[in-house]
């Protein structure tokens, strides 16, 4: 039985062709005008580095950048550990009653719209504010790390699924104790996919706009936030500089996630 081949179907090239187009025609587009000496995005007005450096003198753009980095950082760090446990907990010790029903607990946020989960998160946290008194940027890491949670467990689990449990039960045979069967089997075995799942969460929490529109108090603006409110007055040159600029390191954090993740094939 002869498998079946989708492209060989008549239009399969067209019609990739013109998906390809539409995803990165308008990324393209944005990068290019990001080094127009104009002030118009609709002008080309030579090549220009002014923007960049526009946007890197922005004190605005400065600490928006600052408070977009540390939130990522602490999010994902919190969501990796998180993930970590609940990954370990639901594959290291075998089927049981309710596993079925924790994956989909941990994985929630994947299976809802993002905007019901920012409006959840807004409740929750407007209470806690109003209870504690307390506005500071620690809401905020909490809600992405609440959000990044499944982003950072499904690397992490499918690079447990992939380990020989064999390893561990030799390491208890010569007498290692649980913990120390983890510390030095199962952890070092692990470390590419808490990196994976971390730099994943990483991206999510600093591309996300819509968990920070709802959850943020005054003065809480992140990148993307930032730049959502230049674009409400204006599109400007030195929009299209920061998007580059995030645009490039999302892409060089995904490379490396996919890196870590990729399967090697025995040789």
């Amino acid at each position: 039985m002869r498998r079946f081949d989708p492209t060989a179907l008549p239009g399969f090239a067209f019609v990739a062709v013109v998906a390809v187009l539409a995803l990165w025609a308008p990324i393209v587009t944005m990068v290019v005008y990001s080094f127009n000496a104009s002030d118009s995005v609709a002008v080309w007005g030579g090549f220009s580095l002014e923007w960049y450096a526009v946007a890197a003198g922005n004190e605005a753009v400065q600490g928006a950048a600052i408070r977009s980095l540390w939130i990522a950082f602490c999010a994902s760090a919190i969501a990796t550990t998180v993930a970590t446990m609940a990954a370990l907990g639901t594959t290291r010790r075998g089927r049981f009653r309710g596993d079925r029903a924790i994956y989909a607990m941990v994985n929630q946020p994947l299976m809802v719209p993002e905007i019901v989960t920012a409006v959840a998160l807004l409740i929750v946290f407007a209470s806690l504010k109003v209870l504690t008194g307390y506005t500071g940027l620690g809401w905020l890491i909490l809600a992405h790390s609440a959000f990044c949670v499944p982003f950072a467990y499904l690397p992490i689990r499918a690079r447990l699924e992939g380990m020989d449990t064999t390893l561990e039960g030799a390491a208890a045979d010569l007498y290692a104790t649980p913990w120390q069967a983890f510390r030095r089997v199962t952890l070092p075995l692990l470390v590419p996919g808490i990196a994976a799942g971390a730099m994943l969460a990483f991206v999510i929490s600093l591309d996300d706009v819509i968990i920070t529109e709802f959850v943020k108090s005054a003065g809480q603006d992140t990148l993307p936030t930032y730049m959502l409110g230049q674009l409400r007055r204006a599109v400007t040159p030195e929009v299209n500089a920061i998007s580059t600029a995030l645009l490039v390191l999302t892409m060089a954090l995904l490379t490396a996630f996919f890196a870590m993740t990729r399967t090697r094939k025995p040789t």
